[in-house]
């Protein structure tokens, strides 16, 4: 039986780690994380982690590249620390598009990345909302995945929008947007678009279902640069739509995407804190639902060797 819990945070998000903590009331671990010149990242545990139950926090937001060597160099550090089990939690799972070889010659970057964290030494993962569910299966090792829908959509009843439909950003967007409908006992829509090449913008031309003098909530997993949202709400708009309220799970917002938001015609844009969101990409409409209790719950289960999968029911 590992010996204690211990919770750690990279450099990416340590508020997120911080509240975690908070939640379990629990202090957060002592670790140097540090670049040297040569941009060489460095890492090393300031307490004692032998056959402890180690939570290592680092989402892969930017810069992403740096986010995910900085983890897997902490993995190894714990793993050559002798720690009793490692629990990669990646609130975010960068390269999560690139799940499947729909073109010749391209790579499946997700497959890689789970690779590496398995390579480094984790014994389990801990994310929320992966972009396809088949990236599970890319790891040997058990993966929980953790769900935004239950405290966005417990937001949104506590809204009592009327007269409202679910609107989904693409077909492969169905499934997401149709388990946001049920819980809010809305109807769904789904926008028609196509992806233009390899490059970020997307048109969007068509909208299967009626949202003529009715309010919509257009759900995405993530927003990037904004292209697909606001592509989403033109056409909405084109409609005879009413009021336009906008979710997403990860809030990347790279790029054009706060000025694209800030100009479109949207009542309220809600997401959650899977990734910081500093101060410059905050718009006065926006509301950030906060995911460490999820997060918290899930890890004390984890650690007690209680079902993760309750938290759900």
């Amino acid at each position: 039986m590992y010996s204690d819990l211990a919770i750690f945070s990279g450099r990416a998000h340590p508020e997120l780690a911080k509240a975690i903590c908070a939640r379990l009331g629990r202090p957060l671990g002592k670790v140097d994380v540090f670049e040297f010149s040569n941009e060489n990242i460095f890492v090393q545990y300031q307490e004692n982690i032998r056959m402890r139950d180690v939570f290592l926090v680092q989402p892969f937001c930017s810069p992403v590249n740096t986010s995910i060597m900085e983890l897997l160099i902490m993995i190894d550090a714990a793993k050559r620390a002798s720690a009793g089990r490692i629990t990669a939690v990646i609130p975010y799972f960068a390269y999560g598009r690139s799940d499947k070889k729909d073109q010749p010659r391209v790579p499946i970057s997700a497959r890689l990345v789970a690779n590496l964290i398995e390579t480094a030494g984790a014994d389990r993962v801990l994310t929320m909302n992966l972009h396809a569910g088949q990236i599970q299966g890319f790891f040997n090792i058990p993966v929980d995945e953790l769900n935004a829908l239950y405290p966005v959509s417990a937001y949104f009843r506590n809204e009592n929008i009327e007269n409202c439909v679910v609107v989904a950003t693409d077909v492969g967007d169905e499934k997401r947007a149709r388990d946001m409908a049920v819980r809010l006992d809305m109807p769904l829509a789904i926008i028609e678009k196509r992806r233009i090449g390899n490059t970020d913008r997307t048109e969007a031309v068509n909208v299967i279902g009626d949202v003529k003098d009715r309010n919509v909530l257009i759900l995405d997993d993530e927003i990037d640069t904004g292209g697909t949202i606001t592509e989403a709400v033109r056409v909405l708009r084109e409609q005879g739509c009413r009021d336009v309220y906008v979710s997403c799970y990860h809030p990347i917002l790279s790029g054009p995407a706060v000025d694209r938001l800030r100009k479109a015609d949207v009542r309220e844009i809600v997401v959650t804190d899977s990734v910081p969101v500093p101060p410059e990409k905050q718009l006065p409409n926006m509301k950030i639902i906060p995911i460490a209790p999820q997060f918290g719950d899930a890890i004390g289960r984890i650690h007690s060797g209680q079902s993760v999968g309750a938290l759900f029911q």
